[in-house]
C-alpha cells in the first residue's frame, strides 16, 4: 500500500533542463546573451526597468512551454510506481509534472505563474500567455514573474526541509550544489539515508559532512540507470 512505500526525495537544478533544450539561467541566449542577471532578476532590475524584466521572462515563458522532458524527467515519473517520490526543483519550468511527476516543489516559482507585485498571496497561472506592463491584479497592482529573484526570500524552503527529512533515499540531479540556500537543503538529510549525486561537473569528492556517491554523468544517462537499480532492488 502507498503509506508502506519508501520515500525518495529528489533535489533537481538546471542540469536535468538543459538536457531538454533550456539552457540554463545565465546563458538564455539571443538578444539576452551576456546579459546581467541583477538586472532582469532582481527586485532592484525589476523596479529600474520592469519592461524589460517582463520581456526577458516572457522569452523564457515561450521556451519553457515548447520544452519536452528527457529521459531523466520521464524515469523519476516511473519511480512512482514503486516508491513516495517527492521532487523539488529549483527549475521554474514544468517538466516534471509534463513528465508524470504527481509531487513537485518549486523552490524558485513557477513561469506558468504571475503574481501581484503588491500581494504576493495573489498568484494566477497564464500558462504560456505573455504579459506586459498595465496586466493588473484584482487590487490594482501590476503583475509580475512568480519567481524568485536574487536577495529575495525562498518561501518554499521550510517545507522542503521538512520533506529531506523524512527521505529513505535522497538524490540530487542537474546541480552543482553551490546555490544557495537549496543546497543547504544537503544538511537535513537524515545521517542513514543514502546520498547520491548525478552531474557531469561534480568533483570526485565534496566538502560535505554526509556520505555522497557521485555519479559523473548526464542527467538523461545517469538518472534511468538510477531508477532502474532501486527499481530492482525493491522488496
Amino acid at each position: 500500500m502507498a503509506q508502506n512505500k519508501k520515500k525518495v526525495v529528489v533535489l533537481t537544478g538546471a542540469g536535468i533542463s538543459a538536457e531538454s533544450g533550456l539552457r540554463t539561467f545565465r546563458d538564455t541566449g539571443g538578444l539576452w546573451e551576456g546579459v546581467d542577471m541583477m538586472e532582469v532578476a532582481s527586485v532592484e532590475g525589476w523596479y529600474a526597468d520592469k519592461e524589460r524584466v517582463i520581456e526577458f521572462y516572457n522569452v523564457r515563458r515561450k521556451q519553457a512551454f515548447e520544452a519536452t522532458p528527457n529521459t531523466a524527467h520521464f524515469a523519476l515519473a516511473e519511480l512512482e510506481k514503486k516508491y513516495d517520490v517527492q521532487i523539488i526543483t529549483q527549475n521554474v519550468d514544468s517538466l516534471h509534472e509534463k513528465a508524470g511527476s504527481s509531487n513537485v516543489l518549486h523552490l524558485h516559482g513557477k513561469l506558468s505563474e504571475v503574481k501581484s507585485e503588491g500581494d504576493e498571496s495573489i498568484v494566477i497561472e497564464i500558462g504560456n500567455k505573455e504579459i506586459k506592463i498595465g496586466d493588473l491584479c484584482e487590487k490594482g497592482h501590476q503583475l509580475r514573474p512568480n519567481v524568485v529573484w536574487f536577495g529575495e526570500a525562498v518561501p518554499e524552503m521550510e517545507n522542503a526541509a521538512y520533506i529531506v527529512q523524512q527521505a529513505d533515499y535522497f538524490l540530487i540531479v542537474g546541480t552543482s550544489l553551490v546555490v544557495y540556500p537549496a543546497a543547504s537543503l544537503v544538511d537535513y538529510v537524515p545521517a542513514t539515508t543514502p546520498v547520491t549525486l548525478i552531474d557531469p561537473n561534480t568533483p570526485d569528492s565534496y566538502p560535505f559532512s554526509k556520505n555522497i556517491t557521485i555519479i559523473q554523468e548526464n542527467a538523461s544517462k545517469g538518472v534511468p540507470e538510477f531508477v532502474q537499480k532501486l527499481m530492482a532492488d525493491h522488496v
